[in-house]
C-alpha cells in the first residue's frame, strides 16, 4: 500500500472487523485505505467464483455469491452511517472520495457478464435442480438481478449504466448533506417570553435550554422536529408559525443548499437508466420485483384509496374552518397552510378534551423501551436487556442484546434517539451485520436512530404519543432483521421488496394503541400511575380524528413520487417544484403558496439511487397489509404466544425467502382485505 496514509495497515480497525465494533478507534482516515484494500480482496473473490475449477456448486458459486464483498460492504456502510449520525467535514471529505470507488465496484459487479454467465451455467447443474427454499429463490432472484441491471446490455450501455449509478450515488449524497445543512443552518430566536403564547411549557423549556447551549438569550427553535412540531401545533403568533413553517419547506431550496438541480438530474438519470433496460420509466424497473409489479398498479392503488377517502377529506376541511369561525366569527380568514395544524389542534382538544401534552408524563423514554421489550417478549418470546461496556459512536447511544427463549445471542443492536446537529433528520433502522444461519451461527447487529423529544433538565425524555409510534414503527423494522433465520443472507431480514418492508413496522405501531399493552409501560414519571382511564379513552376517541387528512398526506407524498417518476415531463410540464407543488396541493386542505418547496428536502425520494423513488406509495400499501394482519391478533388475544409464534416464523423469520404475497396468505390464510385499514381509520362507508 502506498505511503499517504498515516498509519500502519495493521493498526487499521476496520480490515479486522467482527461482532464488537470499535466505534472509538475508528478515526475518518482510515475508511479509504481499508475500503482500498477491501475492493482488492473483493477483486479477488470475484476473480475465485469466475475461475472454479470443475463443476459449479452451491458452495463455490451461489454460496461465493451470497457472501462476496462482505468486508468492504461492512465498512461502506459504517461511514454512511456515521455520515447520519455524527457527520462533519472529514467524515464527508472521507465519503466523496470513496464513494466513487466502492460505487464503480458494485456497478461492475452488477454489470459482470461473466458472474452472470457462472451462475447461469451453475443453474444448469444437477446440484442447481435439487435446490430447495432460500437457496432456489436466490438464485431465481440473482438472475432477474442480472437482467434488470443491464448483465445483457452491449458494451457501451454497460459504460453508460456504470456512468448513471456513479453519478447517481453522488448526487444523492449530496442532497442528503444539503438537507442536513440547510436544517442546521437555521434557528429562529424568541426573546419576548410573550411571543411564546400557546407554546406548551416543555417545548418552552427545550427552547430555553437549546438557547444557553448556544450563549444565546430567550429561546431557541429550529426545524428538528422536536423544536418545529409544538411551533406549528401551539404557537398562537401567526406570523412565527409562517415564519418556522416556510423556512421548514424551503429546506434545500436556496443557494448554496439548492437541491432543485439535483432533483431534475436525478430524475433524468433514473428515467435512462430505465429506458437503457428496456422499462417505460423507472417506476416499472424498480417495481418488477415488488408486490405491485408495476407503477400502474401502485399508481392505481393510490388513486383508488384517494377516492374513497377524499369526500371524508373535504368533509373535515369544511369543519376545520366552520371551527375557525366559531371561534373568530364569520370574517374569519381563510386558513393559510401555517394554520392548519394550529386549528386542528384546538379543534380536537375541544372535540374531545384531549391534549397531547397530557400524555407525555406517562412516556419517559427508558420505561417505553422496557415496556416494548415485555411486549416482544411476551409476544415472540425473546428477551431484551441493555448491555455495558459497548463502545458506541456517541454517550447518547444505548447498547441491548435479544435471547431466545434457550438463551442463545440472536442479535445486539443500538438506539440513538435524540437530535444533534451532527446527525440527519427522521428516523429509521439499519444494520451492521446479517448474522450467518448457512454456517457457523452469528447474531445479527443492527441500530435504530430518531429524533425524538430530548431531556430537559433533570427530567427523563418525555415523548409525544407520536413518538412512542416512531420507536415501535423502527422497533418493528429491527425485530424484522433481528429474529430472521434465513440461510442466505442477500434474503434475510429486511431485505425484502420494498412495499413488504413496512408490514412488520407498521403492525407494531398496534400496541402502543392497546391499554393492555400501554399498562405494561405508561406509568407517569414521577407517581407511577397508569394512565387514567378518561385520558385513555379521550386518546383512542381522538385517534380517528381527521384520519382522511392523515390519509391523504401519505397519498399525496406516494401519488406524487409515481408522478415525478412515470409522467413527468420537464419540457411540458414545467419546474419540477411547481409540478410537484400542484400536485401536491391537490391533497392539501389549503393550497400552498410559492413558498411552498418541500420536495427539496424530501429524502425519501432522493438521497439514495434508489431508496423510496417510485416506492413511498409502500407506506400506504403496508398500512393495508398492518390492518388486515392485526386483526388476527385482535381477534386471538393481543399477547396470543401461538399467533405471535406464527407471524414470527411466517413472516417476521422469513425474510425474502418466499414472494411476499405468499408470505401473507400463510398467515392469513388469504390474500388482504383492502377495507381493513378503511375501517380501523374509520374511513368505511
Amino acid at each position: 500500500m502506498e505511503s499517504g496514509y498515516t498509519f500502519a495497515m495493521n493498526d487499521n480497525p476496520l480490515l479486522s472487523l467482527g461482532f464488537d465494533l470499535p466505534f472509538e478507534d475508528i478515526k475518518p482516515e482510515h475508511f479509504e485505505a481499508a475500503i482500498d484494500v477491501q475492493i482488492q480482496q473483493a477483486e479477488q473473490e470475484l476473480k475465485d467464483l469466475l475461475e472454479v475449477q470443475g463443476e459449479r456448486t452451491y458452495l463455490n458459486t451461489l454460496k461465493a455469491y451470497d457472501r462476496l464483498a462482505e468486508p468492504l460492504t461492512r465498512s461502506y456502510i459504517l461511514l454512511l452511517h456515521l455520515n447520519s449520525v455524527v457527520t462533519g467535514p472529514e467524515v464527508r471529505a472521507t465519503l466523496q472520495a470513496v464513494q466513487p470507488k466502492v460505487t464503480s465496484f458494485f456497478t461492475r459487479f452488477s454489470l459482470s457478464q461473466p458472474l452472470y454467465q457462472a451462475l447461469k451455467d451453475y443453474a444448469a447443474t444437477p446440484d442447481a435442480q435439487f435446490l430447495t427454499g432460500a437457496k432456489r429463490r436466490l438464485l431465481e432472484l440473482a438472475l432477474d438481478d442480472f437482467r434488470r441491471s443491464g448483465a445483457d446490455l452491449p458494451a457501451e450501455k454497460k459504460q453508460r449504466m456504470e456512468e448513471i449509478n456513479m453519478r447517481l450515488s453522488e448526487i444523492c449524497t449530496q442532497f442528503s448533506q444539503n438537507v442536513v445543512d440547510s436544517t442546521a443552518e437555521f434557528e429562529h430566536l424568541i426573546e419576548d417570553e410573550s411571543k411564546l403564547a400557546g407554546l406548551p411549557a416543555s417545548a418552552r423549556a427545550a427552547a430555553r435550554q437549546n438557547a444557553e447551549s448556544k450563549g444565546k438569550p430567550g429561546w431557541r427553535f429550529t426545524l428538528q422536529q422536536p423544536s418545529y412540531l409544538p411551533v406549528i401545533f401551539y404557537l398562537d403568533d401567526p406570523e412565527i408559525r409562517k415564519a418556522m413553517y416556510t423556512a421548514y419547506n424551503q429546506r434545500g431550496s436556496e443557494d448554496p443548499y439548492n437541491n432543485e438541480p439535483l432533483i431534475n438530474e436525478i430524475l433524468a438519470l433514473r428515467k435512462e437508466k430505465a429506458e437503457l433496460l428496456g422499462y417505460q420509466d423507472f417506476a416499472d424497473l424498480v417495481l418488477e420485483d415488488r408486490m405491485a409489479k408495476n407503477g400502474a398498479r401502485a399508481l392505481q392503488f393510490e388513486q383508488d384509496m384517494t377516492l374513497k377517502i377524499r369526500p371524508f377529506f373535504e368533509r373535515e376541511n369544511a369543519e376545520l374552518m366552520e371551527y375557525r369561525r366559531a371561534l373568530e366569527g364569520e370574517d374569519a380568514p381563510e386558513l393559510e397552510p401555517w394554520d392548519v395544524s394550529y386549528y386542528a389542534e384546538k379543534l380536537r382538544k375541544a372535540s374531545y378534551d384531549f391534549d397531547e401534552e397530557a400524555l407525555k408524563p406517562y412516556f419517559a423514554v427508558d420505561r417505553v423501551m422496557a415496556g416494548l421489550f415485555e411486549i416482544t417478549r411476551r409476544v415472540y418470546g425473546v428477551t431484551i436487556q441493555e448491555v455495558k461496556g459497548v463502545q458506541v459512536w456517541h454517550p447518547e447511544v444505548k447498547t441491548y442484546e435479544i435471547y431466545n427463549e434457550a438463551g442463545q445471542l440472536l442479535a445486539r443492536f443500538f438506539a440513538d434517539w435524540f437530535p444533534r446537529e451532527s446527525k440527519r433528520s427522521g428516523a429509521w433502522m439499519n444494520s451492521f451485520m446479517t448474522g450467518d444461519r448457512d454456517g457457523a451461527f452469528e447474531p445479527h447487529l443492527c441500530l435504530m436512530c430518531g429524533n425524538l423529544t430530548p431531556p430537559v433538565g433533570d427530567e427523563p425524555a418525555l415523548l409525544t404519543h407520536s413518538d412512542v409510534e416512531t420507536i415501535f414503527h423502527e422497533w418493528g423494522h429491527l425485530i424484522h432483521h433481528a429474529l430472521s433465520d434465513v440461510e442466505v443472507k442477500k434474503l434475510a431480514g429486511t431485505n425484502v421488496a420494498w412495499d413488504f418492508v413496512e408490514l412488520p413496522s407498521q403492525i407494531m405501531e398496534n400496541w402502543a394503541w392497546e391499554r393492555e399493552a400501554l399498562d405494561l409501560f405508561a406509568h407517569h414519571h414521577q407517581t407511577g400511575e397508569t394512565i387514567p382511564d378518561e385520558l385513555f379513552e379521550k386518546m383512542v376517541a381522538a385517534r380517528n380524528f381527521r384520519a382522511a387528512s392523515v390519509a391523504m398526506r401519505q397519498l399525496s407524498l406516494g401519488t406524487t413520487d409515481l408522478m415525478l417518476h412515470m409522467k413527468y415531463n420537464p419540457e411540458a410540464d414545467g419546474s419540477v417544484l411547481d409540478y410537484s407543488r400542484n400536485l401536491l396541493g391537490q391533497f392539501m386542505a389549503v393550497k400552498p403558496g410559492a413558498e411552498f418547496k418541500m420536495i427539496t428536502a424530501f429524502t425519501h425520494l432522493f438521497a439514495s439511487p434508489v431508496g423510496y423513488g417510485a416506492g413511498y406509495y409502500s407506506y400506504k400499501w403496508a398500512e393495508v397489509l398492518d390492518a388486515d394482519a392485526f386483526s388476527r391478533f385482535r381477534e386471538e388475544g393481543i399477547f396470543n404466544r401461538a399467533t405471535g409464534q406464527d407471524f414470527l416464523d411466517k413472516i417476521l423469520s422469513r425474510g425474502a425467502s418466499e414472494d411476499p404475497a405468499k408470505l401473507f396468505r400463510d398467515f392469513m390464510g388469504r390474500d388482504p382485505n383492502p377495507d381493513a385499514l378503511l375501517e380501523r381509520s374509520g374511513l368505511l362507508v
